[in-house]
């Protein structure tokens, strides 16, 4: 009935002699993604803010990436997604993944005809 848990991160680089260990680990790498998103919050790099990518600031881009990878290490390693079979795994991650993608490419158009329509003056910046 017992089961075995996987006690390695990174796919078998990191390896824990406990769950304990294994808990610490992972807390300290999701602290590490979370300390880079508020530095780069705070300071905001003028080569990040100035740059554009599918009509997005990079520095945007970045924080939507490292929330995903976030959200995706908390449900493989806390979930226990690594102990279950590929399958389920797939549908649980990759269900995720393009509804995500799906959404950000529906916002960025969205947005950008919105704004066009307001910049062109067929509607009254009136809120």
């Amino acid at each position: 009935m017992g089961h075995d848990h996987k006690l390695e991160i990174f796919r078998g680089l990191l390896k824990f002699k406990s769950n304990t260990q294994k808990i610490w680990g992972v807390l300290i790498f999701l602290s590490i993604v979370t300390a880079i998103e508020v530095a780069l919050g705070i300071t905001k790099p003028e080569f990040l803010t100035d740059n554009y990518f599918i009509g997005m600031k990079l520095l945007n881009w970045i924080f939507i990436i490292l929330t995903l990878v976030k959200a995706y290490y908390i449900a493989w390693d806390f979930m226990h997604l690594r102990d279950e079979k590929a399958s389920l795994r797939r549908a649980i991650v990759w269900t995720p993944v393009f509804l995500v993608a799906y959404l950000v490419f529906i916002l960025l158009f969205e947005a950008d005809y919105i704004y066009n329509v307001w910049k062109d003056g067929f509607m009254a910046w009136n809120f």
